[in-house]
Protein backbone atom coordinates (compact mmCIF):
# COMPACT_ATOMS: atom_id res chain seq x y z
CA UNK A 1 0.00 0.00 0.00
CA UNK A 2 2.88 2.49 0.77
CA UNK A 3 4.14 1.67 -2.53
CA UNK A 4 0.93 3.01 -4.14
CA UNK A 5 1.03 5.86 -1.93
CA UNK A 6 4.64 6.69 -3.01
CA UNK A 7 3.69 6.25 -6.24
CA UNK A 8 0.88 8.77 -6.20
CA UNK A 9 2.37 11.18 -4.73
CA UNK A 10 5.91 11.00 -7.15
CA UNK A 11 3.46 10.93 -10.00
CA UNK A 12 1.27 14.19 -9.22
CA UNK A 13 4.72 16.21 -8.71
CA UNK A 14 6.03 15.45 -12.16
CA UNK A 15 3.05 16.69 -13.99
CA UNK A 16 4.15 20.17 -12.51
CA UNK A 17 7.55 20.31 -14.92
CA UNK A 18 6.22 17.31 -17.37
CA UNK A 19 4.25 18.13 -20.70
CA UNK A 20 0.76 19.86 -20.79
CA UNK A 21 1.73 21.77 -17.49
CA UNK A 22 -0.18 24.86 -18.84
CA UNK A 23 -3.56 22.95 -18.03
CA UNK A 24 -2.13 23.12 -14.28
CA UNK A 25 -3.07 27.28 -15.18
CA UNK A 26 -5.55 26.94 -17.34
CA UNK A 27 -8.14 24.62 -15.85
CA UNK A 28 -8.06 26.86 -12.09
CA UNK A 29 -8.81 29.78 -14.50
CA UNK A 30 -11.19 27.91 -16.55
CA UNK A 31 -12.95 26.78 -12.83
CA UNK A 32 -12.56 30.47 -11.25
CA UNK A 33 -14.40 31.87 -14.48
CA UNK A 34 -17.70 29.64 -13.84
CA UNK A 35 -17.25 30.23 -10.50
CA UNK A 36 -17.47 33.72 -10.44
CA UNK A 37 -19.86 33.33 -13.12
CA UNK A 38 -22.23 31.35 -10.74
CA UNK A 39 -21.43 32.78 -7.23
CA UNK A 40 -22.78 36.18 -8.88
CA UNK A 41 -26.06 34.56 -10.20
CA UNK A 42 -26.32 34.02 -6.74
CA UNK A 43 -26.25 36.47 -4.98
CA UNK A 44 -28.32 38.38 -7.22
CA UNK A 45 -31.15 35.88 -6.71
CA UNK A 46 -30.03 35.62 -3.22
CA UNK A 47 -29.07 31.84 -2.17
CA UNK A 48 -26.91 31.02 0.19
CA UNK A 49 -22.73 30.73 -0.26
CA UNK A 50 -22.68 27.61 -2.56
CA UNK A 51 -20.68 24.91 -0.86
CA UNK A 52 -22.17 26.20 3.23
CA UNK A 53 -25.42 25.43 1.72
CA UNK A 54 -24.46 22.47 0.01
CA UNK A 55 -23.39 21.13 3.18
CA UNK A 56 -25.94 22.34 4.89
CA UNK A 57 -29.01 22.25 3.66
CA UNK A 58 -29.85 18.41 2.28
CA UNK A 59 -33.79 19.26 1.05
CA UNK A 60 -32.31 21.54 -1.71
CA UNK A 61 -28.49 19.12 -2.08
CA UNK A 62 -29.70 17.37 -5.23
CA UNK A 63 -30.58 20.25 -6.78
CA UNK A 64 -27.32 21.84 -6.12
CA UNK A 65 -25.56 19.30 -7.25
CA UNK A 66 -26.83 19.31 -10.78
CA UNK A 67 -26.38 22.99 -10.57
CA UNK A 68 -22.55 22.91 -10.04
CA UNK A 69 -22.30 19.96 -12.26
CA UNK A 70 -23.97 21.73 -15.28
CA UNK A 71 -21.34 24.30 -14.71
CA UNK A 72 -18.13 22.97 -13.68
CA UNK A 73 -18.87 19.46 -15.61
CA UNK A 74 -17.16 20.13 -18.79
CA UNK A 75 -14.39 21.76 -17.27
CA UNK A 76 -13.83 18.27 -15.25
CA UNK A 77 -14.13 16.15 -18.08
CA UNK A 78 -11.39 18.37 -19.86
CA UNK A 79 -9.40 17.83 -16.56
CA UNK A 80 -9.95 14.37 -16.95
CA UNK A 81 -9.25 13.95 -20.63
CA UNK A 82 -6.07 16.33 -20.54
CA UNK A 83 -4.61 14.16 -17.23
CA UNK A 84 -5.44 10.34 -18.94
CA UNK A 85 -3.41 11.89 -22.35
CA UNK A 86 -0.33 12.94 -19.61
CA UNK A 87 -0.32 10.03 -18.90
CA UNK A 88 -0.27 8.18 -21.78
CA UNK A 89 2.16 10.43 -22.99
CA UNK A 90 4.55 10.28 -19.96
CA UNK A 91 3.42 7.35 -18.33
CA UNK A 92 2.74 4.99 -21.04
CA UNK A 93 -0.35 3.52 -18.37
CA UNK A 94 -3.40 5.26 -17.37
CA UNK A 95 -3.83 5.67 -13.70
CA UNK A 96 -8.02 6.38 -13.11
CA UNK A 97 -7.21 7.29 -9.59
CA UNK A 98 -4.80 9.78 -9.90
CA UNK A 99 -6.62 10.84 -13.19
CA UNK A 100 -9.85 11.39 -10.91
CA UNK A 101 -7.39 13.42 -8.31
CA UNK A 102 -5.99 15.84 -10.87
CA UNK A 103 -9.06 16.58 -12.46
CA UNK A 104 -11.16 17.31 -8.76
CA UNK A 105 -7.91 19.45 -8.02
CA UNK A 106 -8.02 21.37 -11.17
CA UNK A 107 -11.39 21.93 -11.33
CA UNK A 108 -13.92 21.32 -8.59
CA UNK A 109 -12.11 22.38 -5.77
CA UNK A 110 -11.55 26.22 -7.39
CA UNK A 111 -15.13 26.07 -8.15
CA UNK A 112 -16.08 25.04 -4.75
CA UNK A 113 -13.39 27.65 -2.75
CA UNK A 114 -14.10 30.74 -5.09
CA UNK A 115 -18.27 30.07 -5.69
CA UNK A 116 -18.93 30.56 -2.18
CA UNK A 117 -16.92 33.41 -1.69
CA UNK A 118 -17.92 35.70 -5.08
CA UNK A 119 -21.53 34.87 -3.34
CA UNK A 120 -20.43 36.50 0.04
CA UNK A 121 -18.12 39.39 -1.43
CA UNK A 122 -21.19 40.44 -4.15
CA UNK A 123 -23.72 40.69 -1.57
CA UNK A 124 -21.59 43.02 0.72
CA UNK A 125 -21.38 45.57 -2.17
Amino acid sequence: MDEIWMRIVENMTDRVSGPLKFRLLVQPIMAAIFAIRSGLLDARTGKPPYFWALATDPAHRADMLRDGWKSIGKVFMIALVLDVVYQIIVLRFVYPGEAIIVALVLAILPYLILRGLVTRIARRK
